[in-house]
């Protein structure tokens, strides 16, 4: 995707994950995210479990809908006449299918409002290549330009903030100010995250980006000290991925005699599966066995501000104003008021054989 001048857009593709509906869903859908990823099917029948777990029922469509409806209302309020439609990567409603219906209603040209607020290959890069997949299937010309990277946007740093805050107020009184707050975000492969960004800044651009949006929201609650680790990895044990994880994490600090931790889930705009399981479940557990007072902050998908945020953004490609930043890490996107994702940013490391 080339990038283009601000100006007229017709509607905006609110384009995320996707997630089962029903126990049928579970098993396609984890063989379509992990396609081609030799992930073994000892770990998708794990992850299988952990869907029936919750009924086969992944809460992201139901929560993206939800925020579809507030951006759709918030456009209105603004005066923007721009419909918004929802694809997935993985299930049903797939990009291809909304790039369809766009192009059945007249669209030609239309913003692109990803689920994922960061740099590096799953966050962004892949992104791209679910637009182009889709424009490819229509068979026909259509213009999708995707909105910049957003991590560091002062209103999602607030209600980072504020969840922050309520999940203190969780905890019991004495220990709410000792309480160490852990970040975390999706882990992703070393290699990936290295060879994350443009070579001449360094590489590395989700995990910069991970820590600066930490540090932007400890900041924010007044916090000089805290901890950023990983969660959800899902690829051979021989590859590595970023650590440490969640869990790993949670027991060091029992044994150093930390008593309480705030966990937020930085990396995640929604209360998807891998925040339901793999913090609600699997490390209050690890807390819970280890007498460590465990509380954990909402995700901001939710609170109106990113509702706001995201007409924030439309604003911002429809005027070609400048973005609306509290950090400094690099960030990228595809419309005017974001650096343009070059040839070479954020591709995924070849596996060995291929």
């Amino acid at each position: 995707m080339e990038e283009s001048s601000a100006g007229h857009f017709d509607a905006l593709l609110y384009l995320s994950f996707g997630g089962p509906e029903q126990p049928a869903d579970v098993r396609p859908f984890l063989e379509n995210v992990t396609r081609g990823r030799n992930v073994p099917p000892e770990r998708l029948d794990e992850v299988e479990q952990h869907y029936l777990h919750f009924g086969g029922v992944s809460p992201i469509n139901a929560l993206n809908r939800d925020i579809i409806a507030r951006v759709e209302h918030e456009l209105k309020r603004r005066g923007h006449d721009l419909p918004v439609y929802f694809g997935n990567r993985n299930w049903h409603p797939m990009a291809e299918d909304a790039v369809s219906r766009m192009l059945e209603d007249g669209i030609r040209r239309a913003l692109v409002f990803p689920t994922s607020a960061w740099g590096g290959y799953s966050g962004c890069r892949q992104y791209h290549e679910d637009i182009a997949r889709a424009i490819e299937a229509a068979h026909a010309g259509i213009e999708l330009i995707k909105l910049r990277h957003y991590f560091d946007h002062p209103l999602l740093i607030e209600a980072f903030a504020d969840a922050i805050r309520a999940a203190r107020d969780e905890l019991p009184a004495p220990l709410r100010e000792t309480a160490r707050l852990v970040f975390t975000a999706h882990s992703v492969p070393e290699s990936a995250d290295a060879a994350a960004g443009l070579p001449e800044e360094g590489g590395h651009l989700y995990s910069r980006q991970v820590h600066e949006a930490a540090a932007l929201c400890a900041g924010a609650v007044g916090r000089n000290e805290f901890d950023v680790v990983w969660q959800s990895r899902s690829g051979p044990a021989r590859i590595p991925w970023l650590e440490p994880d969640i869990c790993d994490h949670i027991e060091a600090l029992a044994a150093r005699g930390e008593t309480a931790v705030i966990v937020c889930p930085v990396g995640f705009v929604s209360d998807h599966l891998e925040v339901v399981w793999d913090l609600d479940t699997e490390a209050r557990e690890t807390a819970d066995k280890l007498g460590v007072a465990f509380a954990r902050a909402a995700t901001p998908g939710t609170d109106e501000r990113f509702t706001t945020m995201i007409a924030d953004l439309i604003d911002e490609a429809l005027s070609d104003r400048e973005p609306t930043r509290s950090g400094s890490a690099p960030q990228r996107g595809s419309s005017t008021n974001g650096a343009p994702c070059a040839v070479g940013c954020c591709e995924m490391p070849r596996r060995p054989g291929h």
